[in-house]
């Protein structure tokens, strides 16, 4: 991301957050988590003060957390690993990570990453993805159009290559006010003749 305008709501610039701080994590990435491969590796991408990362380790899962704010990074768990990079400068840092069962994106967006993020899920991998769309800029920050999500972008963003289990994109009420679009998809692996299709049970859909 770039400029001043709106630097202040993403995860990555995490002075917004006094330190070690942590906000509750999403419900739309803890209402889909049972999708995730038990114990399985998980990618928790411009993590911030790392509410995702913190949840996710609690429940076992081996956690990548990734962000530019190395302050933000001292004070995760030692249970929870850590890359303190500017994902928005230079080349893909995670190739040597991959592949992930779960990769978290929450409240960022920098659209060059996209392809190498469906391309870092593991077969079976699982994709939960949640930030700001257009219509943002009536209630508050971000405003700025390059940190918005068009209508349907996410949509576009993981198809074909990811099957789609869950979109939305509406205003959420909490913690405040705000146009999102948020999504779970998963990186399937083909079928065989004469094997039954995946189940994804939605019963913890929020």
């Amino acid at each position: 991301m770039t400029g001043t305008d709106d630097r202040s709501v993403a995860p990555q610039a995490t002075s917004a957050v006094p330190h070690g701080q942590l906000f509750p994590p999403s419900a739309w990435i803890t209402g889909w988590a049972h999708l995730l491969r038990s114990g399985g590796r998980v990618l928790d991408l411009a993590c911030g003060p790392g509410r995702h990362a913190v949840w996710l380790a609690q429940r076992g899962f081996d956690v990548l957390a990734v962000d530019r704010d190395g302050q933000a990074l001292a004070g995760l768990p030692a249970s929870i690993r850590r890359r303190q990079v500017d994902l928005e400068q230079g080349m893909w840092p995670l190739a040597d990570e991959a592949p992930f069962d779960g990769v978290v994106v929450t409240n960022y967006l920098h659209r060059p990453l996209w392809p190498f993020l469906l391309d870092a899920l593991a077969p079976g991998g699982v994709l939960l993805y949640q930030t700001f769309a257009a219509g943002n800029e009536t209630v508050g920050k971000p405003s700025n159009p390059e940190f918005l999500l068009r209508p349907g972008e996410l949509l576009d963003a993981v198809r074909p290559a990811l099957r789609v289990v869950a979109y939305e994109d509406g205003v959420v009420d909490t913690p405040k006010t705000a146009f999102v679009q948020r999504i779970v998809a998963v990186r399937e692996t083909g079928l065989a003749p004469g094997v039954a299709p995946a189940r994804y049970p939605l019963q913890g859909a929020v």
